[in-house]
């Protein structure tokens, strides 16, 4: 099977065309494989799509390391039309077509594989906040959706915080689908730190979905301004919180192009 890899900020996707899928082939046992990282290629999830049409255009499915669905990824819809742009030099929009509805792209700037794009996310929803019992003491939380479940813990940021806190709430009884979380830190009303547990992956670089939960929950919740960066451990991205909806600028980057010989 040709396989394509990218990455956004270090959270990183295998891209495969649904024609190069084997007749009833298990796709929760595929993505573990290929995204195990000293077994198989290594990535955060498997995404196949389909192109539509002549145009800059295609639909995808996303499955997480652990073979998990997962209905949208904001990092990996820019991933796919990094490589929709690769084939289509000279477009300028894209969509692509998620479990979680269209997302509309514009391409901002391009620097050799690198290419950085504005991406309407669309409408938070479900916002609000609750109180749960998380290792045995009351925790404040902030829960809502972006297109995939997310839930934003407002305070200080360590790693013992996100391998205990944020990973007892990714699997917490009051997410019975599971949950993303990410631990915010508001450190100007502009800027916005996180860490991020990705549901069904664990702790990861980076996440668009988890920076405009974060970002919408600082500004609901903890006073951050409505546009704002939000940096996490790959880097930094912009989220804006508009009448319009949710609006995530970023890049991403094509790295590999290869053949998996397993199946």
């Amino acid at each position: 099977m040709h396989v394509t890899k990218a990455h956004a900020y270090g959270n990183d996707f295998l891209l495969i065309e649904e024609s190069e899928l084997p007749a009833g082939v298990d796709r929760p046992d595929l993505a573990r494989r290929m995204c195990d990282r000293h077994r198989g290629i290594g990535a955060d999830g498997l995404m196949t799509y389909a192109s539509e049409g002549p145009a800059p255009r295609a639909s995808m499915r996303l499955l997480n390391a652990d073979g998990s669905h997962s209905e949208v990824s904001g990092n990996g819809v820019r991933c796919l039309a990094a490589m929709l742009s690769a084939r289509h030099p000279d477009a300028r929009e894209f969509v692509v077509e998620t479990d979680a509805g269209e997302k509309r792209l514009t391409l901002l700037a391009r620097d050799g594989a690198r290419v950085t794009f504005r991406a309407a996310m669309g409408e938070p929803t479900e916002l609000g906040t609750r109180t749960l019992d998380v290792l045995g003491a009351p925790l404040d939380v902030v829960t809502l959706r972006v297109g995939n479940p997310q839930c934003v813990v407002l305070g200080p940021l360590s790693d013992e915080r996100l391998h205990t806190i944020a990973r007892a709430l990714a699997t917490h009884a009051a997410f019975p689908e599971g949950t993303n979380v990410e631990l915010a830190s508001v450190e100007r009303p502009d800027f916005v730190r996180i860490l991020i547990w990705e549901r069904g992956v664990g702790p990861t670089w980076a996440s668009g979905t988890g920076a405009c939960a974060a970002a919408v929950a600082a500004a609901a919740f903890g006073g951050a301004a409505r546009d704002a960066i939000v940096a996490s451990p790959g880097g930094e991205q912009r989220v804006e919180w508009t009448d319009e909806g949710m609006f995530l600028t970023g890049w991403a980057e094509l790295t590999m192009d290869g053949t998996w010989l397993a199946d």
